[in-house]
């Protein structure tokens, strides 16, 4: 799987969430299937996402910056949250 292309098709298809606020809040809600951070997210914010037992959090081998590059965005992304994947088959990183 090619995560850069799956999460660009999770962008365009699906529904996904940026950042390290609208992440928390997705989690809270309990809509975020999948929650992905960069290698230098805030470990206190990867720890307290890591404590829930209901999301999986998949550590981009990238920092914010190159995150950010993924989505095809001009900002830092720290965090992200999947909340629909569409089209993408990026839900598939919960079972490898």
């Amino acid at each position: 799987m090619d995560f850069d292309a799956s999460l660009r098709r999770a962008l365009k298809t699906g529904k996904v969430c940026l950042g390290q606020k609208s992440t928390t809040d997705s989690v809270k809600d309990g809509k975020a299937q999948i929650v992905v951070v960069a290698k230098n997210c805030p470990g206190d914010f990867v720890s307290s996402l890591k404590q829930k037992e209901d999301v999986f959090v998949y550590t981009y081998e990238g920092s914010s910056v190159q995150l950010g590059k993924a989505c095809g965005k001009p900002f830092l992304v720290s965090a992200l949250a999947v909340v629909e994947p569409g089209e993408s088959d990026i839900l598939s990183l919960k079972r490898a």
